[in-house]
């Protein structure tokens, strides 16, 4: 596992705590792929609900609360593809 990807499961792990109502799947470019779920966040690319994906520096400034996961899909930033309904849940999760 990347250094990248375990930095973001213990960073998404504080914020999921209790697991997520959905499967959703957060994959970073060149780095690899991060599943959130009812039994929390680990390193996987297992099938999901809603994958989205972007860079490791969107996904860093999405954490860090310095870009708005809304806005950074608005712009190109984040691609979404499956759930709408569970990609709006997990942005109140990142936000």
């Amino acid at each position: 596992m990347s250094d990248v990807i375990e930095a973001a499961v213990a960073a998404l792990s504080k914020r999921v705590s209790g697991g997520f109502d959905g499967v959703a799947k957060f994959v970073l470019t060149d780095e690899g792929a991060i599943m959130i779920d009812g039994s929390g966040v680990r390193a996987g690319d297992d099938e999901a609900d809603v994958t989205l994906t972007a860079t490791p520096e969107v996904f860093r400034a999405i954490l860090e609360g310095k870009l708005n996961p809304t806005m950074a899909f608005m712009s190109g930033k984040l691609k979404v593809d499956g759930s709408m309904g569970i990609a709006m849940k997990l942005g109140s999760v990142l936000s």
